[in-house]
């Protein structure tokens, strides 16, 4: 059922046990958003709890109150009265979901999300970031916007703008991003943080440039990682962006092998819908930015989403 923002301030008014979560392979805007909801719901008095069902890159780690994250293991259940998924559609929340029977609400920007499989869903596409939209459910609920939370929340509007570089930067997300500094959020904290990369992962994206391959009169760059090289990186955080500014490039893509017969898609575009791409191979995301999951040999992946991009850009086999 779609509801309001102020619909679903009421639900977490009437809540008392919260299980928070987004999802798998957890970026910015996820983190963010789900550290920040903990905090500004445990300040109105109920009990809630953050489960990621994955490995969280070390950069994030630094955030308020990340320490308190928990994964869940087999067997565990969780006593919540709701269910709260955010940045994500129901789909991307691995072993989660089975920790609890209660409501689901699902808050998020994705354009592509349907809200399969939840009771309630409260989407805003004009949104650059789920934390912005948490920074506004803050304000419904008359919650206190604490430096710490205002910390978390910038984090993921910066880092899913690209630090206000990207085309869903919008003069209402500045606004929002201003308020937060005003909060008490030192940016260059955070910028410095986000941007920090470790010894492998510089070495790392030599490689990754390395694999890079161009099509369709070089409209389209991609990056081919297989299970072995994908072994040698601790994130592939940022590649994706090397390959995108490359003046001829449409759409860029960053094809990276997680296990045998399990392939990962990112794509990035300065013109083409890639959600729409994204969505007919299973996936979703935004206009300009969006991924799958394809259960395939690298290969067959490979020839699967550059055939799609063709089709989407209409020029047809590279």
């Amino acid at each position: 059922m779609l509801i309001t923002l102020k619909d679903a301030a009421t639900k977490l008014r009437a809540a008392n046990k919260i299980l928070i979560t987004a999802h798998i392979q957890p970026d910015g805007d996820a983190i963010g958003s789900t550290l920040a909801t903990m905090q500004i719901l445990r300040g109105l008095g109920k009990t809630a709890q953050v489960f990621i069902d994955d490995t969280v890159r070390k950069n994030l780690h630094a955030l308020p109150h990340f320490d308190e994250i928990r994964r869940p293991v087999s067997g565990e259940t969780f006593d919540a009265d709701l269910l709260l998924i955010l940045d994500t559609s129901a789909e991307r929340l691995g072993n989660v979901r089975k920790l609890t029977n209660a409501p689901a609400l699902n808050i998020d920007h994705h354009i592509t999300n349907t809200g399969a499989d939840v009771d309630y869903l409260y989407v805003d596409k004009d949104a650059a970031a789920t934390c912005e939209i948490v920074y506004r459910l803050a304000r419904e609920l008359d919650a206190e916007i604490t430096p710490e939370i205002a910390t978390c929340l910038y984090t993921g509007i910066a880092t899913d703008t690209g630090f206000f570089q990207f085309s869903n930067t919008r003069a209402h997300t500045l606004a929002i991003a201003s308020e937060l500094i005003t909060a008490g959020v030192s940016p260059h904290f955070i910028s410095e943080r986000m941007e920090s990369k470790s010894l492998a992962e510089v070495q790392g994206l030599a490689a990754a440039l390395n694999s890079l391959k161009m099509y369709f009169g070089d409209k389209v760059a991609g990056m081919i990682l297989d299970h072995a090289t994908m072994k040698k990186f601790d994130s592939t955080e940022g590649f994706i962006d090397e390959i995108r500014v490359i003046d001829t490039v449409d759409v860029a893509f960053l094809l990276s092998e997680r296990a045998p017969n399990v392939c990962r898609v990112s794509m990035r575009s300065k013109g083409v819908d890639v959600s729409k791409i994204a969505t007919s191979l299973g996936g979703g995301g935004h206009v300009r930015a969006a991924g799958c999951t394809l259960k395939t040999t690298l290969d067959e992946a490979e020839k699967i989403l550059v055939g799609a991009i063709g089709n989407a850009l209409g020029v047809g086999n590279d």
